[in-house]
């Protein structure tokens, strides 16, 4: 029976991602299969259920992985399966969170509290020379809280990519100590080890040297002539003058570089040797491993003693080979008649230089290694017919070198000049280093001395976990751990008054983005989709790409913006689901790593895709007063055309008329204006390709208002027996109001009216009573209005007596006195003599 379908492949791969503890994370990938496969997300091995913070979402072929608020216990790989009845298959992405600034403090006040502590060197290891063949041990003592996990590298190098297991031993001992230990040391081993301290997220370093010298007992020569070859090197010819030896040839006073690639494990030992007789670095002489791994011999300023065979022989415990080149040095036609002299010099004396050149006429420069010499007072330069001299006054360390004296587009005269002082040995002039790698400064003097003194810019340098300063008799080490652009400067070692210096320059670890990627194509076979393909560019070992950005625009024009992302090269799919709109789109495709982007290339010709549209953001029912605007809105996943409809039947924008419809992007919306009565529980539908919506209109009778009262009318005093006239303005004219005072309803009567004359609603009391005082309120239901009326009585006043007729009366015979008061039934009080008078 044949079967059908197609197993699950990925079009777009899961990138690793990298977020803020405390954001979301969302992994996505995009995956092809027929039947549909059924896609598992697992952490770590074990299988994620979408609860929680965790969700899974599948929009047709793309399919989402989002862990909401991350902490840093969600890091780790991510796994996506998918599975059909053809096959399955999956991909891994790694998720890293970082901790913000708030959270880490937060740990560290937790670890504060939970007793946690940043690892310490209490002892840090120290630096060692030993003879070849010796065993090394490292030792240090770490405290820390979680215990510390130690990492020790070797010159930025981690020891398991440079020695075989058999070859060092790492482990701990009581108290807090651990050591390293590298058994029958060879110079190889000779280096700069860094061990590393982790504690939770702190991390502590200290450093030590390695010198081995290269002492070999006659045993050890014996075995390593019996060794077969074993290693490989880029030359590798015949030894000792065989015809298969290269010649180079090399004009006088120029260098001479060789190079030999020798790989092996563990690393190879290398020795240069010239006629039988090993090279040994010096002045001219420079030995050393380059940063891509080839073992450099370079002669200074070629002389025609420096003519032989050279051979480079590499061994290890595996075995040795060996490369040979013949140099020949070609001297200038025109030559010196005298040519210069080495010179040797004490410290602060004059060195005098001298030479002869066949004509007076020539011209002639004077230079100390590649820097041409001024005439100064350090430098007297003279001519003398034929004879040239350069004196060097008060010599001194840094004087120590390699003088040319060069006739103009002629030949050259080299002469060695050493100065000896305290120091033997002095720094070079110049070192170039990259940022992330150790530099090395090693001084000799002529025996053991006290009271030396390095210093940076003129600053003293001091033992840190960064700074190594070491000397072992009469060699004297300074190694930078990890240098940066800022240790860059003027490198000085002094002892008593001999000084030598070297300039230190670090360069910028130089950062090439990826290449332009090749052969994009564009195949629109399948409806609304667009298969994507490209190759990685022809370099991109060199320079590797991170992954590749899918850009998309609208083929009228517009900005171009990011779709899709995959590690891989290959084949992507862009399905119409993914774009935001109805249109014709072009791609282009772009490599990028944490160094940049490579300039993008465009995939030919354009595909036309309509997006697949659901709700946003749905209808909702619209609740307004007669006679107001009622607004209905709708938002989509993509811009596509919709209609509105009311009842059934399709609305239609006008400019003039009610109704308005408009859309903004995804977003469509419906105005009616002034709504009416009667078309509440109206039924609005939105109807857009799948999508359908609808809501209801609500139309309520208009609201009462009532016109705001001024402050003044609605607090009011009066006396008694005045007339009382409380009013206020509403609208619509018809609203109906209810009265109240101190809460209760009015009940109109002889004493109190209550009117309404067109918008005027108004509450009427003839004669107002002190018993009328109190809070009124016209109640229009959706609106209010209070007066606060106080009515007080006037004051009693006597209005006549008979003060001014005559009281003079006869015992016996009564006495009348009265007075007519304002208000009968004021109390009074009488008085005689000051004395109330009691009735009785």
């Amino acid at each position: 029976m044949e079967s059908h379908g197609a197993a699950p492949r990925f079009l777009a791969y899961p990138r690793a991602f990298t977020a803020q503890s405390g954001t979301d994370a969302v992994l996505r990938c995009q995956i092809a299969g027929d039947p549909r496969p059924s896609v598992l997300w697992e952490k770590d091995t074990a299988p994620i259920q979408p609860s929680g913070r965790f969700c899974v979402e599948a929009e047709g072929d793309m399919y989402s992985l989002r862990v909401s608020c991350v902490t840093p216990q969600d890091g780790g790989l991510y796994v996506c399966k998918a599975k059909n009845c053809v096959g399955e298959t999956y991909a891994a992405a790694t998720l890293r969170v970082e901790a913000g600034e708030h959270q880490q403090e937060e740990e560290e006040e937790e670890e504060g509290r939970a007793g946690g502590r940043a690892p310490t060197f209490l002892v840090g290891p120290t630096s060692v020379r030993v003879c070849r063949g010796e065993d090394v041990t490292f030792s240090c003592r770490v405290l820390g809280q979680p215990c510390p996990l130690l990492e020790w590298e070797k010159d930025g190098h981690k020891l398991h990519d440079l020695f075989e297991s058999s070859h060092f031993a790492v482990g701990r001992q009581p108290e807090d100590w651990h050591y390293l230990k590298l058994f029958g040391v060879r110079p190889p081993d000779a280096g700069v080890y860094v061990c590393r301290a982790r504690s939770g997220s702190k991390e502590a370093m200290a450093a030590a040297v390695l010198l081995v010298e290269p002492r070999c007992s006659p045993s050890d020569s014996t075995q390593m002539r019996r060794l077969r070859h074993a290693c490989t090197d880029t030359w590798a010819p015949p030894p000792n003058g065989t015809p298969r030896a290269k010649a180079f040839a090399v004009s006088a006073g120029k260098h001479a570089k060789f190079r030999c690639y020798v790989t092996g494990k563990p690393k190879p030992e290398i020795i240069w040797q010239k006629d039988g007789k090993a090279v040994a670095p010096g002045r001219r002489h420079l030995i050393y491993e380059d940063r891509e791994g080839y073992f450099i011999l370079k002669v200074l300023y070629c002389q025609p003693r420096d003519q032989g065979l050279y051979v480079c022989t590499a061994s290890n415990t595996a075995g040795q080979t060996l490369s040979a080149v013949q140099l020949q040095v070609k001297e200038h036609r025109l030559r010196f008649q005298v040519p210069l002299e080495d010179v040797e010099v004490a410290e602060r004396e004059d060195a005098v230089l001298e030479c002869q050149v066949p004509l007076g006429s020539i011209p002639t420069a004077w230079f100390l290694e590649d820097r041409e010499l001024q005439p100064s007072h350090k430098y007297v330069m003279e001519e003398c017919g034929v004879v040239r001299r350069l004196t060097i006054r008060d010599a001194r360390t840094d004087d120590d070198g390699i003088y040319l004296c060069q006739m103009k587009d002629r030949g050259r005269s080299i002469a060695e000049v050493s100065v000896r002082g305290l120091i033997v040995k002095r720094l070079p002039r110049k070192l170039d280093v990259m940022e992330g790698e150790n530099a090395a400064f090693c001084v000799e003097t002529r025996e053991a001395m006290e009271g030396i003194s390095w210093t940076r810019n003129g600053l003293q340098l001091h033992e840190s976990p960064r700074t190594v300063l070491k000397s072992f008799g009469r060699t004297h080490l300074l190694v930078l751990v990890h240098v940066t652009r800022e240790d860059a400067g003027i490198i000085c070692f002094s002892v008593g008054e001999s000084l030598t210096s070297s300039q230190l320059r670090v360069k910028c670890v130089k950062r090439d983005p990826p290449s332009v990627p090749m052969a994009a194509q564009l195949s629109t076979e399948q409806s609304n989709a667009a298969l994507l393909t490209w190759c990685p560019a022809p370099d991109a070992h060199h320079r590797p790409p991170s992954a590749y950005i899918v850009e998309r625009r609208e083929a009228a024009g517009g900005s171009w913006v990011q779709c899709l992302s995959t590690e891989l090269p290959g084949r992507v799919q862009v399905l119409g689901d993914s774009v935001p709109r109805e249109a014709d789109y072009c791609f282009r495709v772009c490599a990028v790593n944490k160094h940049g982007r490579s300039d993008p290339v465009e995939f030919p010709g354009c595909v036309h895709l309509v997006p697949a549209v659901h709700l946003e953001r749905g209808l909702q029912d619209a609740r307004v007063r007669d006679g107001e605007d009622a607004r209905f809105s709708v938002e989509l996943s993509a811009s596509v055309q919709g209609e509105w409809f009311m009842n059934g039947t399709r609305l239609q924008s006008e400019e003039t008329g009610r109704f308005s419809v408009q859309r903004c992007g995804t977003e469509h919306s419906l105005l009616i204006r002034s709504a009416r009565l009667r078309e509440s529980g109206a039924r609005v539908t939105f109807v857009a390709s799948s999508v359908r919506d609808s809501a209801i209109l609500h139309v309520q009778a208009p609201q009462a208002r009532i016109v705001p009262v001024p402050e003044a009318r609605r607090l009011r005093e009066l006396l008694a027996g005045l007339p009382l006239l409380l009013e206020c303005e509403v609208s619509p004219t018809g609203a109906p109001v209810c009265w109240l005072k101190d809460g209760e309803a009015v009940v109109p009567s002889e004493t109190l009216g209550i009117q309404a004359e067109g918008c005027w609603r108004r509450l009427h009391i003839p004669t107002a009573v002190p018993s009328d005082s109190g809070t009124y309120t016209c109640d229009a239901g959706d609106d209010t209005v209070s007066f606060v009326v106080t009515v007080s009585e006037a004051p009693v006043r006597i209005i006549s007596s008979n003060e001014e007729a005559p009281h003079t009366y006869v015992a016996g015979q009564r006495v009348e006195l009265w007075c007519q008061l304002s208000r009968a039934e004021a109390p009074v009080r009488w008085y005689k003599d000051g004395e109330e008078v009691e009735e009785g």
